[in-house]
């Protein structure tokens, strides 16, 4: 492994904590909502003019909400007893700036906030603002036309990766505890692991949210993103939970998922597959690191085997997901509205638009087959590893990465294609920092779970991050320059 001096950090100690023990300092009342509050706008202040992760701060609805805290269980395992957080802006949040990321709602104000963040404030979350994002999430890179880019932590110079590149970015810095993402083609996997932090997309239906326009289309999830996987827990654990209004969704366990990283037993049997046969191109350098990381886990003692589930038609059946998902948007979406989006964003619609009956049927066949061959693999192993993204951050400045591994990549989907397995199957599927490149840029390793069994893929997720040296704190930015 790549060693390298402990980067920066020169926030508040507070900063520095993780998540559920600033939740027990709250709720042990040796420190209040507001002195949170106070640290995470001062650090905000601080990091903003570096890497643009968080445009947009609410910060009289933050103390006022602090001050009007409701009366939830304090038992509850996903109480968060004043604990400031920050959602993505593609999700409402009431009376606070939603853009989208697209210019003809660059002064949308929200005069209701989506379910999820209702159920986040009625369990004591406090939103300090609005994390930074493509324009209606399409893309790996974060940028858009109303606040500009967002910039890696490790190198601003960097691709802080997307659609929730402002969520990654501001964890990764501490501008909060905890941070919202959504996730389709890796939306928050692969902006954890260009970041360093941790990042969870659920199963169908685990975390309701969304539009109730499009309520039986669950192949965009909302997750949980944190800097450690016990945090991430913690925040499932209050995303959690059954609506009625959206028919996917489903109650959270009786066992907290915190609970299961507390009880992990770090020894996960794990398959594993370096490039999905071949399927998802990868850097020399990701390979070997990855190769380390099972090296490392098989000497603490977990049962590590090569397999891989056949992919040949993953490419088209997710792209006819994708293509599903858009077309379905597209008839909700005015046209001035459409008319300033970016070119990307645009043939995202128009692909969806010319999808055929035969195409959908071949999709849902296909996925169907594939999710057959996960369960098989999960009769003996707990979760199939693969890397998260198969390059380190490439220069904010590209749109898309375009070549890996020498090879030349097609469009600005093909370089995610590690993502769509778990998409597609609906399974759960987290990204962990593995420590560091050659360069020192942090690097993700993805797990896939078995259905609903996020428990076991947190408990499994821990034993990597135990075997990697544990979590790890907030940092500087780096301000790099471009030569």
């Amino acid at each position: 492994m790549s060693t390298h001096s402990p980067p920066s950090f020169t926030g508040s100690d507070l900063s520095r904590l993780q998540a559920y023990e600033a939740v027990d300092l709250l709720k042990r009342k040796e420190v209040s909502p507001q002195e949170l509050l106070e640290v995470s706008f001062e650090r905000i202040k601080a990091v903003s003019p570096a890497i643009n992760a968080t445009p947009t701060t609410c910060p009289r609805r933050a103390f006022d909400a602090a001050d009007h805290l409701t009366d939830f269980p304090s038992d509850h395992p996903g109480y968060l007893a004043g604990l400031p957080i920050g959602i993505k802006d593609l999700t409402p949040v009431a009376g606070v700036r939603t853009t989208f990321g697209t210019k003809a709602l660059s002064d949308n104000i929200p005069p209701a906030s989506d379910p999820m963040v209702t159920r986040l404030e009625a369990r004591g979350a406090l939103v300090v603002g609005k994390t930074n994002t493509p324009e209606f999430g399409a893309g790996g890179n974060t940028f858009n036309d109303v606040f500009g880019p967002t910039r890696n932590p490790w190198d601003t110079t960097l691709n802080a990766g997307g659609s929730s590149g402002g969520a990654a970015a501001s964890l990764a810095v501490g501008e909060t505890w905890l941070s919202h993402g959504s996730d389709h083609a890796g939306s928050l996997r692969t902006p954890a692991s260009f970041c360093g932090i941790v990042g969870l997309r659920p199963s169908f239906g685990r975390v309701a949210s969304g539009s109730r326009d499009n309520a039986f289309m669950g192949e965009g999830a909302q997750g949980p993103m944190a800097r450690s996987v016990r945090d991430c827990a913690l925040f499932l654990d209050a995303m959690a939970g059954y609506d009625a209004r959206y028919p996917l969704s489903f109650p959270a366990p009786d066992c907290s998922f915190q609970d299961a990283v507390i009880r992990a037993d770090g020894k996960p049997r794990i398959a594993y597959t370096a490039d999905l046969d071949g399927f998802a191109p990868i850097d020399t350098e990701i390979a070997e690191h990855f190769h380390r990381v099972l090296h490392l886990m098989e000497k603490q003692g977990s049962v590590i085997e090569q397999i891989c589930p056949d992919v040949s038609q993953l490419d088209a059946t997710y792209r006819t997901i994708r293509g599903t998902m858009w077309a379905t948007m597209a008839r909700t979406i005015k046209p001035e509205v459409r008319a300033h989006f970016k070119q990307t964003l645009e043939d995202n619609f128009a692909s969806g638009e010319a999808l055929t009956m035969t195409d959908v049927v071949f999709a849902h066949s296909h996925r169907s087959a594939l999710y057959g061959n996960m369960l098989s693999i999960f009769e003996t192993f707990d979760v199939l590893a693969c890397p998260t993204v198969g390059c380190l951050p490439h220069a904010q400045s590209e749109e898309w990465v375009a070549t890996i591994g020498g090879q030349q990549l097609q469009d600005y989907l093909h370089w995610l294609r590690f993502s769509f397995l778990a998409t597609v199957t609906g399974l759960p599927a987290i990204s962990i920092p593995v420590g560091h490149g050659p360069s020192g840029l942090p690097i993700g390793l993805q797990l896939i779970g078995k259905p609903r069994s996020e428990a076991a893929l947190l408990a499994a997720a821990r034993a990597v991050e135990l075997a990697m040296g544990g979590p790890q704190g907030p940092i500087d930015p780096n301000i790099t320059h471009l030569s």
